[in-house]
């Protein structure tokens, strides 16, 4: 009777296994790369391989409206603040694409064989993408045992690129890095997994692989965001004075008065000290504060944002667009103003750099850095811009070639700051900012002084 109960109990287990990974019966490997897991794939899911192609994490590109013109543009085509654009230097890049293969401007966006469904699903912790391969798996990773284990997306299967964006942990955004894993409440308090553990898509809706939410820096045109109000009340506090607030104060920026709480974020890059021959340097995180291939770093750990009026539009400079040497390029940045009713202060990261330029042409260059001819093996300034250029499809259609004279001129880059949200208990006080506080800068942000003490433009909503 024992024995029988224990095999009614097996095949129970077995049952279950079956019902949450339909997936070990139908799989077939062994595989060799990526695409042949695809081809399975889409036997059954082709409509969803077809949803995704339409998806900005496929394209790379999304059609926005910036003041004045639109535009076709995303990480596959924007100038960044960090190794400026992605073209020439694909293979590095692209290891972060949602795809497998893509060297070179002749990747094939219509060939579905070519998604990679096992990053987004993969639940085994094991599933890795070469870091130089152009989106393919490392080579030791076993491909059908994920394949095999395939399920809804978590935490650390977004943050796989995301938490690691710019070439290491937290260097990008700021409020993204591996500390949003599994962190505590005073971490993140939606995230916290003792408490509420939401994971990505809790916020981020998806519906036909369309995931809501644009990156301000790639898709400033962007308007799919995402608001506290679609979970919280527009007027969410007892005390009326602080619900107030709400009309021109976004909810991050008393609710999240830190950034980088855990792991230390790049706020500056200068790529004019590159080439020096002098010896490295770490700052007190063990960052590295300059690297002969790469120029000076600055890092920074619990970072107190910059704030800005916002207005859910933001502008960016576009690749061939003319800037103007002796001042700050603004490479991404919020729009709005005291005077513009719909725009509300918000939190940002503003990282700062010092990019190459063509003197003759007043146009940000798009250099090659990695791989053959790029700067980081040869430490050539010329070859590189000449290369970069050659490679940037945009530059191509606009007739844009290198002129032979390059310098170096400031920019700088603005990155919405939407997690690392703080307990109530930990938000900003109202001495933060006014009073004494030094956390608001109400010049820039067109205040004759602190609006506490003097009246004055939106004085009211206060």
């Amino acid at each position: 009777m024992k024995n029988i109960l224990i095999a009614f109990i097996l095949m129970g287990m077995a049952w279950s296994a079956h019902a949450e990974n339909p997936h070990q019966d139908y799989v077939e490997g062994p595989f060799s790369k990526g695409t042949e897991v695809t081809t399975q794939c889409v036997e059954c899911h082709e409509d969803h391989a077809k949803d995704f192609m339409k998806s900005s994490h496929w394209t790379w590109s999304l059609e926005q409206e910036l003041p004045g013109r639109t535009v076709k543009r995303g990480k596959k085509n924007s100038i960044n603040n960090f190794c400026t654009s992605i073209s020439g230097n694909e293979p590095r890049c692209t290891s972060c694409h949602a795809g497998y293969g893509w060297k070179d401007n002749s990747f094939d966006f219509t060939d579905m064989t070519k998604v990679d469904c096992l990053i987004c699903h993969d639940t085994t912790g094991t599933y890795v993408k070469d870091p130089v391969g152009a989106g393919e798996a490392l080579a030791k990773v076993n491909l059908e045992r994920v394949a095999k284990n395939v399920g809804t997306p978590v935490r650390d299967n977004c943050g796989t690129c995301h938490f690691y964006g710019g070439g290491g942990d937290a260097v990008k955004h700021g409020d993204l890095d591996s500390s949003m894993s599994y962190p505590d409440r005073a971490t993140d308090v939606h995230m916290d997994t003792d408490g509420n553990d939401f994971q990505c898509q809790d916020c981020h809706t998806t519906q036909d692989h369309q995931i809501t939410g644009n990156a301000m820096g790639v898709s400033p045109g962007g308007i799919d965001h995402i608001g506290c109000e679609n979970c919280h009340d527009k007027a969410p506090h007892e005390k009326a004075r602080l619900n107030s607030h709400s009309a021109s104060v976004a909810c991050q920026t008393c609710h999240i008065p830190f950034f980088s709480k855990h792991e230390p974020t790049k706020l500056s890059w200068d790529w004019s000290t590159a080439g020096d021959d002098r010896p490295e340097t770490r700052d007190e995180y063990g960052k590295k504060t300059f690297q002969k291939k790469k120029g000076s770093f600055v890092w920074g750990k619990m970072v107190q944002p910059t704030y800005a009026w916002y207005n859910g539009k933001a502008d960016a400079y576009m690749a061939g667009d003319k800037m103007d040497p002796n001042q700050v390029t603004k490479l991404s940045y919020p729009l709005g103003s005291i005077d513009d009713k719909q725009a509300k202060i918000y939190p940002f990261k503003v990282h700062t750099g010092k990019q190459i330029f063509d003197k003759k042409q007043n146009i940000i260059i798009t250099a090659k850095t990695f791989g053959e001819g790029g700067y980081w093996k040869t430490f050539d300034w010329d070859l590189a811009a000449k290369l970069g250029m050659e490679a940037n499809q945009t530059m191509i259609d606009k007739g844009l070639k290198y002129s032979g004279e390059y310098g170096f001129a400031p920019t700088e880059m603005w990155w919405r700051i939407n997690h690392m949200v703080s307990p109530k208990e930990a938000a900003l006080k109202c001495n933060d900012c006014h009073g004494k506080g030094e956390r608001m800068d109400w010049s820039a942000l067109g205040y004759d002084g602190d609006p506490m003490k003097v009246k004055g433009k939106r004085h009211q909503t206060q």
